[in-house]
């Protein structure tokens, strides 16, 4: 989760939402990602599906069976859709979403029972460093519109 957070640290230098994701087979990175979505002017550049992809690649298979995902951010709706369809098997992630968490807090789509695939999934790991990474991001971003707004 550590070096997800340090992919997190990169989307925030591009002033991107801090958010950082890997891939591993066999305690073997095969994919990592942080957001982009900004700078990409793309809303599918989720830190989650660069890392899916990256993995994909790697592997010449579009199934990624007997991975896990770090994330440090729960996936959203389009992100775990994807990870269902990709066979991940299991989600680690840090900061619970309370907006769009996809995996267990507002909804679930890894474990949906009308859906082919499950997911084991772990949240909350290193969930106060990753909510603080995110909220320190968003505190920031908003002090810098009241000042730009104030003047």
């Amino acid at each position: 989760m550590r070096q997800a957070m340090s992919l997190a640290e990169e989307a925030q230098a591009i002033g991107e939402v801090p958010v950082g994701a890997l891939v591993v087979v066999d305690s073997t990175i095969i994919g990592q990602g942080y957001n982009q979505s900004i700078s990409k002017h793309d809303p599918t550049a989720h830190a989650e599906l660069i890392a899916l992809k990256e993995a994909a690649l790697n592997l010449q298979n579009y199934r990624v069976v007997d991975a896990t995902l770090y994330v440090t951010l729960e996936p959203c709706p389009m992100c775990a859709g994807a990870l269902v369809h990709g066979r991940i098997k299991r989600i680690v992630f840090g900061a619970y979403d309370y907006k769009s968490g996809a995996v267990g807090t507002v909804m679930n789509l890894a474990q949906h029972e009308a859906l082919n695939h499950k997911m084991d999934v772990t949240g909350g790991c290193l969930k106060d460093e990753c909510s603080a990474q995110i909220s320190a991001f968003f505190k920031k971003r908003r002090m810098q519109k009241k000042m730009l707004s104030d003047k």
